[in-house]
């Protein structure tokens, strides 16, 4: 599980890609603060000084917003509709409402002015009532709407919690007020903070350009400590945890120090002076300027701290503290993966990076044709096919840029990019320029075809021979790609009678012969067996795994005969499986060629493989638990999912972790709780010679 995989920046990157699709036809979203500047220019900067007040206990808040700008053309403030406005004003003068829509935003124009500081002043206020009952993870994904409670204060920039200039980066001033027993935070440096017996009150500042304001609140207890950067920067390190995990705050917050350590000492300087890890009453998992928001849950949960609370440290470099050009497509989420997630299994051993890379091209290879995207064309994760894309396609692209310029030259690459960029508006195209600089290299095809081609290519090796030479022997051999014509650097392991060698050969064209000479005799060779080329796996190279049939739009469903209860159930969890409406079959319809999805009590699933003639249940599974989960290849190496259960009641138990497998080829469940899981042998593509 990784959190920001899962969750993070959701509601940032939808709005941002929003306004990427408005702003072409002139018609773009004033209430999307995230639509940042197209291009980076100090007149696009305005100053927001806000003072709010909330009140979790009746669901108000109320606030007064002074917003200063030198911008001398015509803006757009905007608001969410369900706030109530007692005063506006511009320069002195009433502020006339320009647009109201009951459902979203009322926005207000500022006209052209030359050169004069202009001053907006709006006061505020409503009340934001809290959904029925907290959302789970689900609803939480996605989700822009504020909530105000006595169990969490969540307003995202992108509700339009404040009146904000649309299209324009802000430094800004916030004074927070809050009853007494719940506290809160937005992004920024905390000036000040005291607490009476007239509630809690804090003051922060963000003096850089900042994309929009999260603000944040609970019944917390803070936890604080301090650190010295390595440039020797003092940076405030703080928790704001709900009662039942304050325990948690030290090992946090060491955590946290060890991560901003390794990341100063990989890219630059930390850019703010406060980091927060934050607690949310939902399963959310969320990065933003100088704090993390995840769930109380997740939070509990010994692994976290190892793996998704560094990627969000990490956003603070990529993505908060250099912004991605989203017309040209998101970089940060790519380069933030690679550098925490597979960065760690990195340090955790070269078989746990392999296993990550394993996981990343099966995953790829499990999407049918066309459901991917170019990554220049990728924003944010808005379902499993985008973040195979733009987390992991991106992630590995990384790989192969650092496998091909080399570790030292790589990382001078990022630091000057960092260099550059800091609090600035960078594209893929920015990125490269710092690649080629620090390299001396031409990348213009490289990051040309990784980034607009969709799709990966398919590799074979189609013939191989050798033949004795008077000092050795030569070996000629064929590689194909089908599909776009990519130049690549294609490993290849070739086993000899004395031992391993690995050679690089540089293919550019859909057939290529090669030829090499070996001093021992060749037994055979294998096709980039380490998985460092993003690639298509062959059919006969992996098995199948749940996610197959998880994220092929193409996939069937067939729910095995049962009482009217059982087959609500199976319904259920295949709709939860499959994020959609499942595609249901007849139990008299032959096995379709596409991936399937069967679901049925042991008995039923028993009797239907016989029938079928198809493999009974593996012995990995046979017998254990309340329910086994398994999968295999039916018709033209289609993968099919079993998924076999005792009862209803075992089918129930299933329905929610269930779905965070789909990496596996089997599952074995006793109730809810896995008791055994695993993947299915790869396959190398190996060719014997003689």
């Amino acid at each position: 599980m990784n959190v920001s995989t899962e969750w993070s920046h959701f509601l940032r990157f939808t709005l941002r890609a929003l306004y990427v699709i408005f702003v072409t036809i002139i018609a773009f979203n004033p209430f999307n603060v995230f639509a940042i500047a197209v291009v980076n220019s100090d007149n696009n900067i305005a100053e927001y000084d806000i003072t709010v007040k909330i009140d979790p206990t009746t669901h108000r808040i109320e606030g007064r917003t002074v917003i200063t700008t030198t911008s001398f053309h015509e803006l757009t403030v905007a608001l969410a509709s369900h706030f109530e406005v007692t005063h506006a004003s511009f320069d002195g003068m009433p502020l006339v409402l320009s647009e109201k829509n009951s459902d979203i935003i009322q926005s207000w124009k500022i006209p052209s002015s030359q050169g004069a500081l202009r001053h907006i002043e709006i006061h505020w206020y409503g009340e934001i009532s809290l959904p029925n009952g907290l959302p789970d993870h689900g609803a939480t994904f996605g989700n822009t709407r504020p909530v105000i409670s006595n169990f969490g204060t969540f307003l995202p920039a992108s509700s339009g919690w404040y009146p904000h200039i649309v299209d324009t980066l802000a430094n800004y001033r916030v004074n927070l007020s809050f009853p007494v027993g719940q506290r809160g935070l937005v992004a920024g440096k905390m000036i000040e903070e005291s607490e009476s017996s007239d509630g809690y009150h804090a003051h922060f500042e963000f003096p850089f350009p900042a994309e929009g304001i999260d603000l944040i609140g609970g019944p917390y207890i803070i936890g604080t400590d301090e650190m010295l950067s390595l440039s020797g920067k003092l940076i405030q390190l703080r928790t704001y945890f709900h009662s039942q995990i304050i325990e948690l705050s030290g090992v946090y917050i060491d955590a946290v120090k060890d991560y901003i350590k390794l990341y100063e000492s990989w890219i630059g300087p930390y850019p703010f002076t406060e980091f927060s890890v934050v607690s949310s009453p939902t399963p959310t998992g969320l990065g933003m300027p100088t704090f993390t928001y995840l769930g109380i849950d997740v939070l509990q949960l010994p692994f976290i701290r190892k793996t998704s609370l560094g990627h969000e440290v990490l956003h603070n470099w990529w993505g908060n503290g250099v912004y991605p050009y989203y017309p040209d497509g998101n970089w940060s989420e790519g380069l933030t993966t690679f550098m925490s997630d597979y960065a760690y299994k990195e340090q955790e051993s070269s078989e746990a990076a392999y296993e990550m890379r394993l996981g990343w091209l099966r995953d790829f290879s499990s999407l049918s044709p066309g459901q991917d995207e170019a990554l220049s064309t990728f924003i944010s994760r808005t379902h499993g096919a985008s973040q195979i894309v733009g987390y992991n396609k991106a992630a590995m692209t990384f790989l192969m840029l650092r496998d091909l310029l080399g570790q030292e030259s790589f990382n001078r690459a990022l630091q000057l990019f960092w260099n550059q960029q800091l609090f600035r508006v960078a594209s893929w195209k920015d990125l490269r320029h710092a690649f080629e600089i620090e390299s001396g290299q031409d990348l213009q095809i490289f990051f040309k075809q990784w980034l607009t081609y969709t799709g990966a290519p398919n590799l074979r090796i189609t013939e191989a021979r050798s033949r004795k030479l008077n000092a050795g022997y030569r070996v000629t051999f064929t590689l194909k790609q089908t599909g776009s014509l990519y130049q690549l650097r294609v490993p290849i392991n070739i086993h000899t009678v004395g031992g391993l060698e690995t050679r690089i050969f540089n293919l550019n064209r859909e057939y290529q012969i090669f030829s090499f000479d070996l001093h021992n005799k060749p037994v055979e060779m294998i096709l980039d067996a380490d998985l460092r080329l993003f690639r298509r796996l062959m059919p006969n190279e992996t098995p199948p795994i749940l996610r197959q049939v998880m994220v092929d739009q193409t996939a069937a469903t067939l729910l095995l005969p049962g009482n009217i209860e059982i087959l609500g159930i199976a319904e259920a969890l295949a709709v939860k499986l499959q994020h959609r409406f499942p595609k249901i079959i007849s139990m008299t319809d032959p096995i379709p060629v596409t991936p399937l999805l069967v679901i049925g009590l042991q008995e039923q699933v028993d009797k239907w493989l016989a029938r079928h003639k198809l493999p009974a249940r593996p012995v990995v599974v046979y017998g254990k638990g309340s329910a086994q989960v398994w999968t295999m290849s039916h018709k033209n190496n289609a993968p099919l999912a079993i998924v076999s259960a005792k009862d209803a009641a075992s089918l129930v138990a299933i329905m929610r972790p269930l779905p965070h497998y789909g990496r596996q080829s089997y599952v074995v469940f006793d109730g809810a709780r896995v008791t055994e899981r695993g993947i299915w042998p790869v396959r190398a593509q190996v060719v014997k010679l003689d």
